[in-house]
């Protein structure tokens, strides 16, 4: 497994990570299982959030696992808070209050990685600070970042966070490109090149900000996964004969396809199953030429003017 720099500090993880929001719905054994295999594929790196299965997914992590030093030290761990019930809130008191939430049920003195979850229109960045260096100083938080940011918002933050922002989690695939796509259609009339994140990708590569491609299998918002789906032949027939030609699987192939990228994205994967897993480790391994990364693009349904 190749590893990848988050943000500008020496923090070496995995460029594929395990996405933990459906380990809830887990037995303890299954649970175990995933885990296991995702560290012997080499994956160090584990995302959480507080909201995932109410707080369960945490919980089975670390009953799973059965968390201890020798075991916590081999792995990042990486949550994120923010989202309630019906609102968002970026307080003081809601930031610290899910951090402690998160360390009890993961049964870990500290976290690697903190993100803000989804924006918060009525954050005050100055709660926000204080939130972070107290996390920090106690040493129950080690890096931050945020998730569904534009470059605006994260500049907001910026201005009061001591912190480096390390991580910007956005939804990618080959079937979700918006903030590639508005890259590419730059003085054109076409649909995809209404700029809705504010040019993200370029934006985190100038700021040396990680982005995180999360559901890096699915189309649309939350439409389903589209590896197999009959709904999408081309984009299928085109993984497939790349996937022939290299050895490899088709899933492996749509994961390659955001690592080839040179923005040196980490891919959060979250099956919950291990063959399937390993499957998509084979990404790793994987490169794609210039031309094959055009292609698959081009068989997703999009056009280059």
């Amino acid at each position: 497994m190749n590893t990848i720099q988050l943000g500008k500090n020496n923090l070496e993880v995995s460029e594929i990570s395990l996405g933990c929001m459906r380990m809830s719905g887990l037995s303890d054994i299954d649970a175990a299982n995933v885990i296991q295999r995702a560290m012997e594929l080499e994956i160090n790196f584990f995302d959480h959030a507080d909201i995932y299965g109410g707080g369960e997914s945490e919980k089975k992590f670390a009953k799973a696992i059965e968390m201890k030093p020798s075991i916590r030290e081999r792995m990042f761990l990486q949550s994120k808070v923010g989202i309630r019930e019906g609102f968002f809130d970026f307080s003081k008191e809601h930031i610290q209050r899910g951090v402690e939430g998160s360390l009890d049920r993961l049964k870990t003195d500290y976290i690697d990685v903190l993100l803000l979850h989804r924006p918060d229109t009525l954050v005050e960045p100055e709660e926000v600070a204080e939130a972070f260096k107290e996390l920090k100083e106690s040493g129950k938080v080690r890096h931050f970042g945020v998730s569904n940011h534009n470059p605006m918002q994260i500049e907001l933050l910026k201005k009061y966070v001591d912190q480096d922002l390390i991580v910007n989690q956005m939804q990618l695939s080959v079937m979700h490109t918006g903030m590639i796509d508005a890259g590419l259609q730059v003085n054109t009339k076409a649909e995809n090149a209404i700029n809705r994140d504010g040019s993200i990708l370029d934006y985190s590569r100038l700021n040396d900000l990680t982005i995180q491609a999360w559901s890096p299998f699915q189309h649309g918002n939350f439409g389903g996964v589209f590896i197999d789906n009959d709904a999408f032949p081309e984009i299928n027939a085109k993984l497939q004969e790349i996937a022939d030609k290299k050895g490899t699987n088709k899933s492996a192939i749509a994961a390659a396809w955001i690592l080839r990228h040179p923005a040196k994205i980490q891919t959060v994967v979250g099956t919950m199953n291990p063959n399937r897993l390993a499957e998509i480790a084979e990404a790793s391994n994987t490169s794609l030429t210039r031309e094959e990364w055009y292609e698959v693009y081009r068989a997703a349904g999009n056009e280059l003017p």
